[in-house]
């Protein structure tokens, strides 16, 4: 006899791993001061507080970002726009140089880099990070931020970067 479909399964790391690519998740880079400078795609980007304002994501203590953030007093938050699956493609890359061209960054406030033309970027005071199994939650305090009023996020859905439109009309063909 087969299971129904929604009988409920042991929660380990490859079912939860499956369930959250049905999740669509903004898309950020995350940037550190080095040297050298570090920097990774981000899913996990949230607000936890606006008073007072704290924002968290979560980096695998394997990354070879992790030594740098580990370290930094504080970071940069980049929200990817639509077209930037190639920049979060770049810095999702290992064992590359992820701020070579045709990456487009300067160094800004605090040493931080600061990556060009995304949707938003925000420089932050790390307060604390937090270790939970194989990953540290990063809390930190938004000190100065910058957006731009145009433009759809990128986001991160079943496995591939999609815009709000791609996302609504992959699941209007999975509904039909």
């Amino acid at each position: 006899m087969t299971e129904p479909a929604d009988t409920p399964i042991e929660a380990d790391a490859d079912a939860l791993r499956t369930l959250l690519r049905h999740q669509a998740s903004t898309v950020t880079v995350v940037t550190a001061p080095g040297p050298p400078p570090a920097g990774f795609t981000a899913t996990s980007f949230t607000s936890v507080s606006l008073r007072p304002p704290v924002v968290s994501f979560c980096l695998n203590l394997g990354s070879s970002s992790w030594p740098t953030v580990s370290r930094a007093r504080h970071v940069g938050v980049h929200l990817l726009g639509h077209g930037q699956h190639e920049l979060a493609r770049t810095f999702a890359t290992s064992g590359i140089d992820r701020f070579a061209g045709p990456t487009r960054w300067r160094p800004g406030p605090e040493g931080v880099p600061v990556l060009d033309d995304t949707l938003a970027w925000l420089l932050c005071r790390v307060v604390e990070r937090v270790v939970v199994g194989d990953h540290a939650i990063v809390l930190a305090e938004p000190e100065l931020l910058r957006h731009a009023d145009v433009g759809s996020p990128l986001l991160y859905h079943r496995g591939r970067y999609a815009g709000l439109a791609d996302a609504a009309e992959h699941a209007g063909r999975r509904a039909a």
